[in-house]
């Protein structure tokens, strides 16, 4: 049995980007969304930005229609700093919509309505719906930030938003793929859940058609899609639960032995906390350091060490940027 492919961070096309590359699968989902009924694909315009690389990933999928301008990316990980990349993605869309006319005018210009969908199937527990802001990223709070961007996040795990995948066969025909694979894989080894998983859905007339058109390409994304999450959330996990038993062990002996060098409760008491924030500290360092070598970005590090000392994202940013 060959070994899987290594798992890297660097873009590699994914499925959902071959599932809605045409036209007809993205009117489908764009009337899955908004409840409209839309058969002309003429009136679709795919302008993905294929080529423009914004924080080592590449947009997913966009288009325009009705002028409206929609942005659509999965994610089979949770992020938070989705609104703070579509805003690149935007910004760069609307700069490649405007080229030809002139923002100094007296005349205003026009421009699509953006709207941004992040579509999510990771193995984290997320609502079915949830928000994110761009303002939720600011430094400084503000009860009404200038500048706003808001993403709306779909849970398209299987057994997540009924509606909207009976409304789309498509984005249907994922969450199975996906959630047999998850499955199987419990059980076997991956290559065999995935080729598994594929042929099921061959058989069962799920994504049927590309599937059998391109199996080996399909069989290649939804193995490395399944290995980078795996891997991802084993990184993860070993990095939490290494600050966390630095930070608490020698945390916990410092305090100990200084409270019995003084004798008495009080100073046990004081001792264990003075040694817990100290070596809490270090445990701290210890974390943002692997972090760092692993290539996390900072905001990712901050949300993961939040969780794990139990601090709220200022306080935890606060104590990175010590060591960042």
């Amino acid at each position: 049995m060959t070994e899987p492919p290594e798992v890297v961070r660097n873009h590699k096309d994914s499925l959902f980007r071959l599932l809605f590359r045409e036209k007809k699968e993205l009117l489908e989902l764009y009337n899955a969304l908004n409840n409209t009924a839309y058969t002309d694909e003429k009136n679709l315009e795919i302008c993905t930005l294929e080529n423009a690389i914004y924080m080592n990933m590449k947009n997913d999928v966009s288009f325009l229609l009705d002028s409206q301008l929609s942005l659509y990316e999965h994610q089979g990980s949770f992020c938070p700093n989705m609104p703070l990349r579509d805003l690149g993605y935007v910004a760069r869309q609307l700069e490649r919509y405007t080229a030809n006319q002139s923002l100094y005018s007296s005349r205003l210009v026009k421009i699509p309505t953006p709207h941004f969908v992040v579509f999510y199937n990771g193995l984290d527990k997320q609502p079915e719906q949830r928000i994110l802001k761009l303002s939720d990223a600011y430094e400084r709070e503000t009860a009404e930030p200038e500048l706003e961007l808001k993403v709306l996040m779909l849970n398209i795990n299987y057994g997540c938003n009924k509606e909207l995948l009976e409304r789309c066969k498509t984005l249907q025909g994922y969450s199975i793929l996906v959630h047999r694979i998850r499955t199987y894989a419990k059980e076997q080894p991956q290559e065999e859940a995935v080729d598994r998983a594929v042929q099921e859905c061959i058989q069962e007339g799920i994504l049927a058609d590309i599937l059998k058109k391109q199996r080996t390409e399909v069989m290649a994304m939804s193995l490395f899609e399944y290995n980078e999450e795996e891997e991802l959330r084993k990184r993860d996990q070993m990095t939490l639960e290494q600050g966390r038993e630095i930070g608490l062990r020698q945390g916990e002996e410092q305090g100990f032995r200084r409270g019995e060098e003084q004798g008495f409760r009080r100073g046990e008491e004081q001792g264990f906390r003075k040694g817990a924030k100290q070596e809490m500290q270090r445990g701290i360092r210890v974390a943002a350091d692997i972090y760092k070598t692993m290539g996390t970005s900072f905001k990712e590090a901050v949300a993961h060490i939040a969780e794990a000392f139990s601090f709220s994202l200022p306080e935890a940013e606060q104590e990175v940027k010590k060591y960042w």
